[in-house]
């Protein structure tokens, strides 16, 4: 099962030039279809005399949500060449817009495929990209004579403790990474006292 993922840390912005017609691109870190519409949105009320905003959204890792549009460019010229580079980067939870402003020539659709993809991979080869785990919440309670025991199997198997509390019965709060959740779980309920929070 995978653990990680790679996404961008901040937007990042991306340029080409063919024939007279400009290529603006911008690459924003997104984890919501309704944060992929505000920044589209954003972008339309900035570069609203553009003709054409083409993007690709790349959502989630088991069941990824992912689109492409033409904007009114030639079908699958564009949107389908932005989707590309994302996929080639390896990202996930990212949206790339790319803006045209037209330059009196047509570059046909060899040309306008070359033209979205490089914008796109002029922005993602500037912006910053990070490795995020994919963790999930484990809460449980337990009393103090096992503590030793429960602290060395976190310890044993590198997990992040995100809050602790030892008052009359101890409560421990961890961030357990996907592969290992299962197995550490199972472990962690064969020990006495222990009560798992659902």
């Amino acid at each position: 099962m995978q653990d990680t993922y790679k996404t961008i840390k901040k937007p990042a912005e991306g340029f080409f030039k063919d024939r007279g017609s400009k290529f603006y691109a911008f690459a924003f870190p997104v984890k919501s279809e309704n944060e992929v519409n505000e920044h589209r949105t954003a972008l339309r009320k900035k570069f609203h005399d553009a003709r054409h905003h083409v993007y690709a959204f790349y959502l989630g890792i088991k069941q990824p949500v992912y689109r492409s549009s033409d904007d009114g460019e030639p079908a699958n010229s564009s949107g389908p060449p932005i989707l590309g580079q994302i996929k080639s980067f390896g990202l996930t939870d990212i949206l790339v817009v790319v803006i045209r402003y037209f330059g009196g020539t047509k570059l046909g659709i060899p040309g306008l495929i070359n033209a979205y993809k490089t914008a796109a991979a002029d922005a993602l080869n500037n912006a910053q990209i990070i490795e995020k785990t994919i963790s999930q919440k484990l809460s449980f309670t337990f009393d103090y004579p096992v503590m030793n025991d429960i602290m060395r199997m976190t310890k044993d198997n590198d997990i992040k403790i995100r809050k602790q509390e030892f008052l009359e019965s101890c409560f421990l709060e961890l961030d357990i990474k996907i592969s290992k959740f299962d197995a550490f779980k199972d472990k962690i309920k064969q020990i006495k006292s222990v009560q798992i929070n659902d």
